[in-house]
């Protein structure tokens, strides 16, 4: 089976100039086929204040009424995504900016209202697989914002990390397929103040020891999850740590497998 790589990059990395030039130089210098997908949450927050939009967050998740919804559309499906793919144009690599609604590559249901209404907030249901491996097959590397529909014309904002998985889920079936998810650690640390204290491998029985202990708590909980229910579902492995774990020298991250 032929390997796909598919690497998402948090609001940290998007928000710094440097960062980013860094970050997609190792991007297309990456052998193999590959996927990007970026969020641009910081951005969007930064924009909406320009423009006196307030943005509400629960839990670290966005509220999106209808205005937000605007800016979002505007800020990941237009300024984030098409300066990366502008910039990895520059470097060689014949990359395709995407939403979820292009190619109906990614379709979402509107959250249900529970405790919160998130508004315009999409729950990913289904990957076109096929299609966005035709574009892969034609030599284009996509670039999907965090962003899909419902299929009836209705936008969607979606959590980035999410997209990931659920891509690497649906790849799966035709590649072995790997996630990279970069932001400004090196990994899963054991003492959050010691930012070399890397946690190289977890597996299901080591997660259940970190649980105990309490060295993953709180917003890594989920994420961990979400590695696993991938893991569950077809995908090969999943890397967490800095940019520089996309380079063959660097071995100090995180990678997490059954």
């Amino acid at each position: 089976m032929e390997k796909l790589s598919i690497i998402k990059i948090g609001g940290n990395i998007i928000e710094d100039d440097t960062s980013l030039n860094t970050f997609l130089k190792l991007f297309a210098n990456l052998e193999g086929k590959k996927i990007l997908v970026h969020g641009g949450g910081k951005k969007a927050t930064h924009i909406a204040s320009k423009l006196g939009i307030e943005s509400k967050m629960i839990n670290g998740r966005r509220i999106t009424d209808a205005e937000t919804l605007e800016v979002i559309t505007m800020v990941y499906g237009g300024l984030v995504n098409k300066n990366i793919v502008a910039k990895l144009q520059s470097l060689n690599i014949d990359a395709i900016g995407l939403t979820g609604a292009d190619i109906n590559s990614i379709k979402s249901e509107k959250r249900p209202i529970k405790e919160v209404d998130f508004g315009f907030v999409g729950d990913v249901k289904k990957v076109a697989s096929d299609s966005i491996n035709k574009l892969i097959k034609a030599d284009f590397t996509p670039v999907f914002c965090a962003i899909t529909h419902n299929g009836n014309g209705q936008l969607l904002n979606t959590n980035a990390d999410t997209i990931t998985s659920t891509i690497a889920v649906g790849m799966s079936k035709i590649y072995e397929t790997s996630i990279y998810y970069c932001f400004e650690l090196n990994g899963v640390l054991r003492d959050f103040n010691d930012k070399t204290s890397v946690v190289k491998l977890i597996n299901s029985k080591t997660y259940k020891k970190l649980l105990a202990h309490k060295i993953i708590t709180d917003g890594m909980i989920p994420k961990i999850d979400n590695c696993f229910n991938a893991l569950n579902n077809g995908v090969s492995r999943v890397n967490i740590g800095n940019t520089s774990m996309l380079t063959k020298e660097n071995d100090n991250f995180t990678t997490i497998t059954l």
